[in-house]
């Protein structure tokens, strides 16, 4: 008995013919992965998420309903927190670029970048008050001077903490994306 969905030398069907979605260059995307810092302390804000969730189930069943709900509540606020903890980095596509931060999400259209350089500095230590010498990737926009320029991504970030060479593919790729799109 063949079967044909197992073996290597099958025909491919037409729909494996589409363009991936990576393809697709106006879809806003990070062009690095985040770091091992940003992913960690979402999945431990999810599994303190997933305990205030029980506690709410509890609470609920022992027929406090309102302070459930209030449970329900904080459980959902802390998973918001969590993914919007995944969503922080920067973002490019054919439009321009995006610097997602926790609160607050700056887009800078392509036409408005003059450059985007990586510039030896004090840079801040997983966003805290203590700077550190390390490197960092700012943009320099047409409307602003150049010492005015935003820092995009730092070698000590959540993203790239003790993780220099992924530093360095992840500032190569958005350099490569504001050479590509500012001629155009």
């Amino acid at each position: 008995m063949p079967l044909p969905f197992l073996t290597a030398d099958r025909t491919f069907e037409a729909a494996e013919d589409i363009a991936l979605p990576f393809d697709d260059r106006d879809r806003w995307r990070r062009p690095y992965r985040p770091g091992p810092w940003r992913v960690g302390v979402a999945a431990m804000s999810l599994l303190l998420a997933s305990y205030v969730l029980f506690a709410a189930v509890i609470i609920a069943l022992a027929g406090s309903v309102p302070e459930a709900g209030v449970v329900l509540g904080i459980a959902v606020l802390v998973i918001a927190g969590a993914l919007r903890l995944l969503r922080v980095g920067v973002w490019v596509s054919a439009r321009g670029l995006r610097q997602v931060g926790f609160l607050r999400t700056r887009t800078v259209r392509w036409e408005r970048v003059v450059a985007v350089r990586t510039v030896q500095q004090p840079v801040r230590w997983l966003g805290l008050p203590r700077t550190v010498q390390g490197q960092a990737l700012t943009l320099v926009q047409r409307d602003r001077g150049a010492a005015d320029s935003p820092v995009l991504l730092t070698t000590h970030n959540a993203d790239f903490l003790a993780r220099h060479g992924a530093f360095d593919r992840a500032a190569d790729a958005v350099e490569a994306w504001a050479a590509e799109h500012r001629r155009s």
